[in-house]
């Protein structure tokens, strides 16, 4: 049996975040999706997990909309606390502090070293 419809592949768009400004290609029914939840403003996934962390965190209970009041609050402190000549993107800051984090060595501790130690076989063996 012959497919008598072709399927239809879902057109892509590119959208920007309403809270740090990144933009992602996602398809019409997504975004879609996504504003609705977040009262007409598109976010994008970094800061959809950012806002479900701000819900957990809370000690009160809150809404989805208030956490992300609370999101887009913390960004815009955090986008105003650097000189305006050095903003850096949030993305890109948190990329360049893993891989310094990677880069550098790591510190050795004691436990670890006495461990280590015990492994090693003495010349008898």
């Amino acid at each position: 049996m012959a497919m008598a419809e072709t399927q239809s592949i879902p057109s892509v768009e590119s959208v920007k975040c309403h809270s740090c400004g990144f933009t992602e290609d996602c398809t019409a029914v997504y975004i879609s999706h996504v504003r609705d939840r977040y009262q007409g403003r598109w976010i994008c996934g970094l800061c959809v997990e950012a806002v479900k962390d701000e819900v957990l965190r809370s000690n009160t209970l809150i809404s989805v909309e208030e956490a992300l009041n609370r999101h887009i609050s913390f960004f815009n402190k955090f986008k105003s606390s650097t000189p305006p000549n050095e903003t850096e993107h949030p993305i890109s800051a948190i990329g360049r502090i893993l891989r310094r984090r990677l880069d550098s060595p790591r510190p050795i501790r004691s436990n670890s070293i006495s461990k280590r130690a015990s492994l090693f076989r003495s010349e008898s063996c």
